[in-house]
C-alpha cells in the first residue's frame, strides 16, 4: 500500500475513534442528562461542543450569539428550558483523592472547577457532577446559596471561594425543588442569617 494513503486512513481511523476515558465521560454527561429531563421533566441535554467555546479567551463570542446557543456551548449538560442559570460540568474518573479535601489543596477538584467557572455568568447556578468507581456519585455546589443537607463536605477553592459537596442521592432528595428554584430566577441571594431571597 501506498505510504500516503496508509498515513491517511491510520489518521481518519485514530480520529473516529473515542478513548475509554473520553466515552466514560460521555456516557456520564448523557447519564446526568437523562436523569434531570426524568426528575424535571423537561429536556436535558449532552452538550454538542465543549464549554471552553464560550468560556476563558473565547468569552467575546457571547456577544453574537443568542441565549440558546450560549446554553448549548456552555458545560457538558444543556439544561432545559426553565433553567436558564443552571450551568454543569460532569466528571467521571476510577478513582479520586478524598483525603485531599481536607487538606484545601486538591489540585483535581480545583481544576474541575475551574473549568465549571471558566463559563459561568454572574447568576449562575454552577454544578458539578462528579462519578468514580466503586465510589458512587457526587455533586459539588456553591455554599453562597443555602443547601438542605444531613451530610456533606466543605472544599474552599483559593479562586472560586467555598463549596459544599454532597452525596449525589442526598442532594436530590432534599434540594430538588430548591435547585430549580435557583436556576430559573434570574437573581438569587442567600443572606448570612440563612433566609433565602429570591429576587425575580
Amino acid at each position: 500500500m501506498d505510504q500516503g494513503i496508509y498515513l491517511t486512513m491510520k489518521s481518519v481511523i485514530s480520529n473516529s475513534m473515542t478513548s475509554p476515558q473520553k466515552a466514560k465521560g460521555s456516557g456520564f454527561e448523557r447519564e446526568i442528562a437523562k436523569y434531570l429531563s426524568e426528575k424535571y421533566s423537561e429536556s436535558f441535554i449532552r452538550a454538542p461542543g465543549s464549554g471552553a467555546y464560550v468560556g476563558g479567551k473565547n468569552q467575546i463570542r457571547k456577544e453574537v450569539l443568542h441565549e440558546g446557543q450560549i446554553r448549548s456551548f456552555k458545560g457538558d449538560v444543556v439544561p432545559g428550558q426553565s433553567f436558564k442559570r443552571m450551568n454543569i460540568e460532569c466528571k467521571f474518573y476510577a478513582d479520586f483523592p478524598f483525603h485531599l479535601l481536607l487538606t484545601g489543596d486538591c489540585k483535581v477538584i480545583d481544576a474541575w472547577i475551574d473549568q465549571l467557572m471558566d463559563v459561568a455568568d454572574e447568576y449562575d447556578v454552577n454544578l458539578l457532577f462528579m462519578k468514580f468507581n466503586r465510589k458512587g456519585r457526587y455533586v459539588a455546589v456553591q455554599s453562597k446559596l443555602t443547601w438542605v443537607s444531613d451530610n456533606f463536605v466543605y472544599y474552599t477553592s483559593k479562586k472560586h471561594g467555598d463549596w459544599t459537596i454532597f452525596e449525589f442521592d442526598s442532594f436530590f432528595e432534599l434540594n430538588t425543588e430548591l435547585l430549580k428554584t435557583y436556576s430559573i430566577s434570574t437573581d438569587t441571594t442567600s443572606k448570612p442569617n440563612n433566609i433565602l431571597t429570591i429576587n425575580t
